[in-house]
């Protein structure tokens, strides 16, 4: 199948981004990259080298295997050769992957106008669309200009939990200052709980101490309904792939 994967043109996660593209590309899956102006893009740096994380830098960088995984999709013709935003049409495609990223960098992928109307495009063609992370914040602000509201309205999701976010932002807040904040005036559970027809469906999940590996997806958490997957951080992202590929 051909997947959608939109970037920011710079500070995507590498281990949401790069994880997923290394399962379903060994599955004989088509991985199809856009970004802003067509241009290769680039993840945070800070989540690849830890730079500037001090001595939590094991703790919150991207794990070895995230970042191996993230430089060879750097050598991928895929990555290197993505479409503009404006080149997307969704009848090209079978699903649409929409990955996370904290820095303030994904702005420009979480506010476009045009990945906003692509998501509810592949909603209303009953297509897959699985977001991680600050992914379903994208999702979540897609509203279908037919119903007034988002494209995840009336379904169940997950997404970066409030104690995650602040958890990372208190711990690193005396010299990255708002780094761990992309909007620091609300948390990303907080606008996505919003966007849907009941609280309750978001689905915190267990607590996130750890994270996943390919042969310990327990630790991952992931939230189907039915053509919509949804996770909540880098912790989840092997889970939340195979449970991506059952789906396709």
């Amino acid at each position: 199948m051909r997947i959608l994967v939109p970037l920011a043109a710079y500070g995507f996660d590498p281990s949401e981004t790069a994880i997923p593209w290394k399962l379903l590309s060994k599955h004989g899956h088509e991985i199809v990259f856009a970004t802003p102006e067509g241009k290769i893009a680039a993840a945070d740096t800070r989540m690849v080298y830890g730079t500037g994380l001090g001595i939590l830098k094991k703790l919150l960088k991207a794990r070895e295997d995230a970042v191996e995984a993230y430089h060879e999709m750097e050598q991928s013709p895929a990555f290197m050769q993505p479409i503009k935003y404006s080149a997307i049409r969704e009848k090209d495609f079978d699903a649409l992957l929409l990955p996370g990223g904290h820095d303030k960098g994904v702005k420009e992928y979480l506010e476009s106008s045009v990945l906003k109307q692509t998501v509810v495009d592949f909603f209303n063609a009953k297509k897959t669309v699985a977001a991680i992370c600050h992914g379903v914040v994208l999702a979540a602000r897609s509203i279908d200009p037919v119903t007034k509201k988002s494209a995840i309205h009336q379904y169940k999701t997950t997404a970066l939990l409030r104690a995650q976010e602040l958890t990372a932002y208190n711990m690193t807040r005396f010299w990255l200052k708002d780094y761990y904040l992309t909007y620091p005036k609300h948390t990303v559970q907080d606008e996505v709980t919003a966007a849907l027809a009941d609280k309750h469906n978001f689905i915190p999940g267990p607590k996130p101490l750890f994270r996943d590996r390919i042969n310990n997806t327990e630790r991952g958490f992931a939230v189907r309904d039915r053509n919509y997957l949804s996770a909540r951080w880098p912790g989840d992202a092997y889970r939340f792939s195979l449970e991506l590929l059952k789906m396709l």
